[in-house]
């Protein structure tokens, strides 16, 4: 007798102002399963999991758990049935303490309604404990590195008692032994009877913890399969088709890197230091080329990025844009002296109730027009830019909410190319991005260094430095230990010297 799946989807299709999201979608879920689901931005998977945590209530098709059918109105409605998602833009409040985060709604009270305070930092305590996290529970959460805020809102959703547990993208910001951990605490979990959907674009992590793998594309599902049973390359194949090209390297093997050693310094930094964040950082970067910046989270690699746009000052250092010596004392004086920065949180710097061609103007607002705003010129702006990066949108006008996160990303590399920089630091420009999306944004800054521009890359994922640097450094506690230039790197290798 076949076992009843503990969670069972038939036929779910789903459209957003007559753009189908969904296209009679089956999925299924056992219980003690781990799933692993992949696919492109906007490929469907999100969409499908809104509707298992109750987040979108309007869909054709029918949802099952244990055989009974249901059909969620709300978040609320799906947490009563024992289901927890942990999104992939966190929610941490920064202000309240670790264990008020990991008891966000749900805090312990005595008998008189107040509510137990000790017992909640201890019950705390223990479960961040399972995740190995060794922090005071009362922490501000906002005091702790993102890796770390990452697992406390996944300890929320892990120890609510869910017995349906979706994460998307839970790994973006965690170091590998971070990660290590958190598959740990998932196998005991899984153990127990509990079940995750675990969406991904990393893929190594994907065949590591999960048991069964499902494959979105245009809102189908294309291929449900044991993880053991499939590999990266069938997954990358069904998720983009053929034609991924040299992407796949940065994935499966080794990459030859092609530093400028004869290409004048755009920009040089000698002796940086910022109290807590590294020590003693020189590097150049030339013109024409693309300087990796790669390590695990915490490491200061992101502090640096900041340090090189005006955001954080050092306290100690010189830094030099074009050979001239530079004082960064804001933003303002960095992009005056011909640098750009994209951060890591696209929430920090675009608007997303705002229409795309705003959003893509913003930074050159000045350069448009001196005296009024030219709607038109920055609609005309946008439209060549949305061509150029291959931004799916209907047109410049539509909200860039609509957008899915690859191509948010790409509007916030829009800002940049209409009057570019000198230098261009992009700090996480594939974070929780799809392998397709990766690709267009691997064409784009190859094709900003082939321009001339000097462009920097900081990231912890070594996919990312992989397949977009010409030379990469890699830091660790706070310094420089490692540079490759010229022959062949590999990811391990890249990971053995963090």
């Amino acid at each position: 007798m076949t076992q009843t799946p503990l969670l069972e989807l038939s036929g779910i299709s789903k459209s957003f102002g007559g753009v189908r999201a969904l296209r009679e979608v089956d999925f299924t879920l056992e219980a003690g399963e781990i799933h692993g689901l992949v696919g492109e931005n906007g490929a469907g998977k999100s969409t499908l999991m809104k509707i298992i945590a109750g987040v979108h209530a309007d869909y054709d098709g029918q949802m099952r758990i244990e055989g009974r059918a249901v059909r969620f109105r709300s978040a609320r409605d799906a947490a009563a049935a024992g289901v927890g998602m942990v999104h992939q833009e966190l929610s941490i409040v920064p202000d309240l303490s670790v264990a008020e985060n990991v008891f966000l709604g749900t805090q312990p009270v005595g008998r008189f309604g107040i509510v137990d305070w000790a017992g909640m930092r201890k019950a705390a305590g223990e479960q961040i404990r399972r995740l190995g996290i060794d922090v005071d529970p009362r922490t501000p959460a906002g005091a702790l590195p993102i890796g770390l805020q990452q697992l406390i809102e996944i300890a929320r959703v892990l120890f609510s008692g869910a017995r349906i547990i979706i994460l998307d993208e839970p790994t973006s910001a965690l170091s590998p032994p971070e990660i290590e951990r958190l598959f740990g605490v998932l196998r005991r979990l899984r153990e127990e009877g509990r079940s995750f959907v675990f969406i991904s674009h990393f893929l190594d992590d994907i065949l590591k913890v999960s048991d069964a793998v499902t494959v979105f594309r245009n809102g189908r599902r294309i291929l449900s399969a044991r993880a053991a049973e499939t590999d990266k390359a069938a997954l990358i194949e069904h998720m983009i088709g053929a034609g991924h090209g040299e992407l796949e390297e940065s994935y499966t093997g080794e990459i030859r890197l092609d530093s400028k050693p004869g290409a004048p310094v755009v920009l040089a930094a000698e002796g940086l230091s910022a109290d807590r964040f590294y020590n003693d950082i020189s590097l150049e970067v030339r013109a024409g080329e693309v300087l990796g910046i790669y390590g695990f989270m915490g490491c200061g690699q992101l502090e640096l990025a900041r340090t090189l746009f005006g955001k954080l000052q050092p306290d100690q250092g010189r830094i030099r844009v074009a050979g001239r010596a530079v004082r960064l004392r804001s933003t303002a004086v960095a992009r005056r002296a011909g640098i750009a920065f994209v951060p890591e949180s696209r929430r920090a710097m675009l608007f997303h109730h705002e229409p795309i061609y705003k959003n893509t103007s913003i930074a050159i607002l000045d350069r448009v027009s001196r005296w009024l705003l030219s709607p038109e010129s920055e609609r005309r702006i946008a439209r060549e830019r949305v061509e150029e990066l291959r931004i799916r949108t209907p047109h410049v006008d539509a909200h860039l909410g609509a957008l899915s996160g690859g191509n948010q990303q790409k509007v916030a590399l829009a800002k940049w190319l209409t009057f570019t920089p000198k230098v261009l630091i992009l700090s996480e420009p594939t974070r929780g991005m799809d392998v397709g999306a990766k690709e267009d944004v691997v064409r784009i800054v190859r094709g900003l260094r082939d321009r001339g521009i000097g462009v920097v890359v900081v990231s912890a994922e070594p996919e990312t430095v992989l397949s977009l640097a010409d030379r990469i450094l890699v830091m660790r506690k706070g310094g420089i230990t490692r540079e490759f230039a010229g022959g062949m790197v590999s990811k391990d290798r890249l990971l053995e010297a963090a």
